[in-house]
């Protein structure tokens, strides 16, 4: 639910992009889907996203095998010098073993990365930017969920990176190695009462014998401020590999800089059949500071007003239970005993 991306408040972070900037108050992760957000982290922001998993492939009809094993998915990225832009570097390690079905079976361990790419990440286009009727009313419960029709218009992003094989790996294509280019288009639709929409077309291992195209469709909902699911389905084509898979999950929200979130991955064929579950983490490491620091339109500015409006409503509760000690003194000080 990439952007499947776009993350809960993770994925809840998807559906309150601040007006102003990439940046949101509460972390925004990939994770749990596969998908990738159409935003970026925010400048000075280092963010690290990892989810171990467990796999079973197993194919029936013709030279039936049988895979079963564990892995591990990453990612580090980065918000770079501009708001819209991200740089980032991510992969999937895999170690399982292959056994054959048949008069004499065999075993092949195998273990190396699926796939690992680096590359940045850069918003196009982004529909919500200064956009003054998107603020949220604050007299109107109803109002902030009524559907409006600007949210068809998508926040669009790029993506160009190149993929790293080595030689030999068993999860590819024979003869592949070395440096391959990776396009993407990412586009994010962020829905009233929580709802988020995220659309990955990838491009894959350009110019080699494994080139593929994916897609990548993601929905997610975030039905209170800590806890967010999401479903999504992943279609994948080449001369290689072909499959759509599906995946169901969801994330909760630790703390503003941490996420947990938990996935199920299967499809509907058996050529092979895949089923894994994930477990993973997100956390960021904050340094970010908004350009426009005087205007108090910032996340943290707001959140600082919040505490300070809090903290004056307790001190006018509290001086309002004082009884009237400080008037009856002032009064006593106001008489004369010298006439």
């Amino acid at each position: 639910m990439n952007p499947f991306k776009s993350t809960l408040l993770i994925l809840l972070t998807l559906a309150s992009v601040d007006a102003f900037c990439q940046y949101t108050d509460v972390i925004n992760s990939n994770r749990p889907g596969v998908s990738r957000s159409a935003f970026s982290v925010g400048t000075n922001v280092a963010q690290f996203e990892v989810g171990p998993y467990i796999i079973k492939e197993e194919r029936t009809p013709t030279a039936a095998y049988e895979v079963s094993g564990f892995g591990v998915d990453f990612a580090a990225r980065y918000g770079l010098l501009l708001e819209e832009l991200e740089i980032n570097i991510e992969g999937t390690y895999q170690n399982d073993t292959k056994t054959f079905a048949s008069s004499f079976s065999s075993e092949d361990k195998r273990a190396n990365f699926r796939f690992l790419a680096v590359g940045a990440k850069y918003l196009v286009f982004d529909p919500y930017k200064n956009a003054e009727e998107d603020k949220p009313n604050l007299y109107s419960w109803k109002a902030n969920r009524q559907f409006k029709w600007k949210s068809l218009i998508p926040a669009v992003s790029v993506y160009v990176g190149a993929n790293y094989d080595t030689k030999p790996n068993p999860y590819t294509f024979t003869g592949i190695e070395g440096f391959s280019p990776k396009v993407m288009v990412a586009t994010q639709n962020n829905f009233s009462g929580g709802w988020v929409f995220v659309m990955n077309l990838i491009k894959d291992r350009i110019g080699t014998d494994q080139s593929d195209f994916q897609y990548i469709l993601t929905l997610t909902h975030s039905f209170s401020p800590k806890w967010v699911i999401f479903g999504e389905t992943q279609g994948i084509q080449s001369d290689f590999y072909a499959d759509n898979l599906f995946r169901f999950g969801g994330a909760y929200l630790m703390g503003k800089d941490f996420q947990l979130d938990t996935a199920v991955t299967f499809n509907t064929k058996d050529t092979p059949s895949v089923f894994s579950v994930n477990f993973g983490a997100s956390y960021r490491l904050d340094f970010h500071k908004d350009k426009e620091v005087d205007n108090g339109t910032s996340a943290k500015d707001e959140g600082q007003r919040r505490a300070n409006r809090k903290g004056k409503t307790k001190k006018k509760k509290k001086n309002e239970d004082i009884p009237d000690k400080k008037i009856n003194k002032q009064k006593k000080k106001d008489i004369d005993f010298d006439d």
